[in-house]
């Protein structure tokens, strides 16, 4: 790797790295947007239904949120890999891989139906259902009981 190449691919990581941070954050601000919203609708504005469509798009805006970060972290993962790697080693076309991240997305994207699939496979996840499969019971409880 020549001198130029290595600061390249550490200028391309840490640039990655704040955006997969902040991406957590705003994962955050979601939920907790969507914890406030639907508690306000339920409890404050008894909205009927409403809520529980609310819940729903809210759950799947941070699936595709998080659908984004995953793909910052899986190019986190090749810069790193890259900077690891004994520079003698690589191939010639790895160490023109600095700064390639939307050229690397656009190779592998999927079509719109994969997309739509990447987004719900997102969404089922733990980390990302949680509060807002909570949300979902608490509005069809109070929907059901009242």
């Amino acid at each position: 790797m020549s001198d130029k190449q290595l600061p390249m691919l550490q200028s391309e990581w840490i640039t990655l790295q704040n955006q997969f941070d902040s991406y957590e954050k705003c994962s955050l601000a979601i939920k907790l947007f969507s914890i406030l919203l639907c508690c306000m609708l339920v409890f404050a504005l008894d909205a009927g239904a409403w809520p529980l469509l609310v819940a729903a798009i809210l759950w799947l805006q941070d699936g595709i949120w998080k659908t984004f970060q995953n793909r910052i972290g899986k190019r986190l993962e090749v810069v790193e890999q890259a900077i690891q790697d004994n520079p003698h080693h690589l191939p010639e076309h790895l160490l023109q891989m600095g700064m390639q991240f939307n050229l690397a997305w656009t190779q592998s994207r999927p079509r719109a139906i994969g997309l739509v699939r990447e987004y719900i496979q997102q969404s089922l996840k733990p980390t990302v259902a949680y509060p807002h499969v909570v949300l979902v019971f608490l509005v069809i409880g109070e929907l059901y009981v009242n």
